[in-house]
């Protein structure tokens, strides 16, 4: 069977990867996944239930066994030869994401993975595109707008997340002189907008496990504030916008924020929050010092639920800049929606699924 494009793709069942596998799946489309060996059932099954959704022959689906910090990315031999021979596309998804990951481990998944997922890609002689994900966290310590075309900086970082993604996206964006390559750096991911389905609970989470504690007694004290905003976008916006752009020749070369143009501070957050549990707002918003230093006490994790690495992360004076975003997206009819539209639906899902 001939095939109009053939797809590569790393992080396979992962919550953006697998969502994007299924909105780029057809009939016409090949794919070989990259899949950690501890991960090959859910992998089938992700896979299985793609096809019967998608209407995708099975068969179009290639599951391969590896690891993306080992060369050739530990995969068989024939494997990469049947890679390299049919990949046209590239998608560099695998990662450790996660606030508290030690430095070893964040170096050699994200920095070193990265650099061999690379090297990988550019042994392919009918490559097309490569595209990444990255982090709009690559700022670091950064404060004020940070723009698409920028990344190198000296800021510092709050874990090495952070750090290992700044160094990975460095490793791409030198490669972008070799192969065609797009970057892309989504903000906070949170549920899906419309039916709010989401893999795990953190970021904007905590503080909704927080509210529905008692939803009437804490939402009257507010322990957002006014002057920082926290980035949050949906997935099936992510996912939209990589796909839509993962074969736009406009993006060759660029990279792109895929962040809320218009994100709300942690006060507005928090009353939105509010509102939908309890139909009233805030009543009280303390010094924002005051609740950070109490976030960081030994007894606020048990207490609130958010983790002291979670804590600066609603204290980031940063703004992503998304001039390149919007420039790429508006042909394409593609917008992030507002977080007070799709809030409801985020706390639906939290409540059918306390835990997951």
């Amino acid at each position: 069977m001939s095939f109009t494009d053939s797809i590569f793709l790393t992080g396979f069942p992962g919550f953006i990867a697998g969502r994007l596998v299924e909105r780029l799946a057809g009939p016409g489309i090949q794919f070989f996944l990259l899949v950690e060996p501890r991960l090959v059932d859910k992998a089938i099954e992700a896979a299985e239930r793609i096809a019967e959704d998608t209407g995708t022959p099975l068969e179009n689906f290639a599951l391969v066994e590896g690891d993306i910090t080992k060369p050739d990315l530990g995969m068989d031999r024939d494997d990469a030869a049947d890679i390299r021979f049919e990949a046209n596309q590239a998608f560099h998804l695998a990662a450790v994401y996660d606030l508290a990951v030690p430095r070893d481990l964040a170096m050699r998944v994200n920095v070193e993975g990265t650099q061999n997922v690379n090297e990988f890609v550019k042994s392919l002689p009918h490559l097309k595109r490569y595209n990444y994900v990255s982090t709009c966290y690559v700022a670091g310590k950064r404060t004020g707008v940070i723009r698409e075309d920028e990344l190198e900086h000296d800021a510092g970082f709050r874990n090495f997340y952070e750090e290992s993604k700044y160094l990975a996206e460095i490793e791409v964006e030198r490669f972008k002189a070799e192969r065609p390559t797009a970057i892309f750096r989504p903000s906070v991911v949170v549920g899906d907008s419309k039916t709010g389905e989401t893999a795990k609970y953190d970021g904007i989470y905590y503080l909704i496990h927080y509210l529905r504690k008692a939803p009437y007694l804490l939402r009257a004290v507010n322990v957002g504030n006014n002057d920082v905003r926290l980035n949050l976008v949906p997935v099936d916006f992510v996912v939209e916008a990589i796909a839509a752009l993962a074969t736009d020749e406009k993006v060759i070369g660029k990279t792109i924020a895929l962040a809320d143009p218009e994100p709300l501070t942690t006060a507005e957050l928090f009353d939105a929050i509010a509102f939908e549990m309890t139909g009233r707002k805030s009543e009280y918003s303390p010094a924002p010092k005051f609740v950070q230093w109490s976030l960081n006490l030994p007894i606020s994790p048990p207490i609130t639920g958010l983790p002291r690495y979670g804590v600066p992360y609603f204290f980031i004076s940063q703004t992503y800049d998304t001039s390149v975003a919007r420039e790429l997206l508006t042909p394409h009819g593609i917008k992030c929606p507002n977080f007070r539209d799709y809030v409801r639906n985020l706390l639906d899902f939290v409540e059918e699924n306390p835990k997951l």
